[in-house]
């Protein structure tokens, strides 16, 4: 248990399962803006990693964002990154180094982690998570038990995960 003093239920998750070379993910983020805006810290997003080999900086690009996590700005660099597709498919670990000095994080410590491979096992846990519960491709959601694809169409999924978070938070008040 953790011993926080609010009595508070843990939000609800919301996994969402991303690729950083994927312009699939990167027109969900519309979606994940307007999530994050509608319930603040009620709903917990929580980034996946599904690199896929069709794109060669994926991996890289994955390792980079748990760094961008660990330096606590994780969605920021996620954002930059996709916003920015084409130049990652052009430039790979330059470009990925290079979004993390823009958004004034520690570049040397994102080429450090890109060479040691620190966060490789992270990475790697996820595509295999994904993997088993049936993700194929990105981005793909996980809310209360239920798997949402989005990568054949976004149409209506972003509402599919406004219920299903209705639904576990009134759940919660119950």
């Amino acid at each position: 248990m953790n011993d926080s003093s609010s009595a508070r239920p843990a939000a609800p998750v919301l996994d969402v399962w991303c690729e950083l070379q994927c312009p699939d993910c990167r027109t969900a983020l519309d979606d994940l803006r307007a999530l994050r805006a509608r319930y603040g810290d009620r709903l917990e997003l929580r980034l996946r990693h599904f690199p896929l080999e069709k794109h060669k900086h994926s991996f890289a690009a994955a390792q980079a964002a748990e760094e961008a996590l660990e330096q606590g700005r994780g969605w920021p660099y996620v954002e930059a990154v996709l916003g920015r597709v084409e130049e990652l498919d052009r430039r790979g670990e330059d470009f990925l180094v290079e979004v993390a000095r823009e958004l004034g994080l520690d570049a040397e410590e994102f080429d450090t982690a890109l060479i040691d491979g620190r966060h490789i096992l992270i990475v790697d846990a996820d595509q295999a998570e994904g993997k088993a519960i049936g993700v194929t491709g990105t981005p793909t959601y996980v809310i209360g038990g239920e798997r949402l694809d989005g990568g054949k169409s976004q149409e209506g999924l972003r509402e599919r995960v406004e219920e299903i978070a209705d639904r576990l938070l009134a759940g919660q008040e119950g």
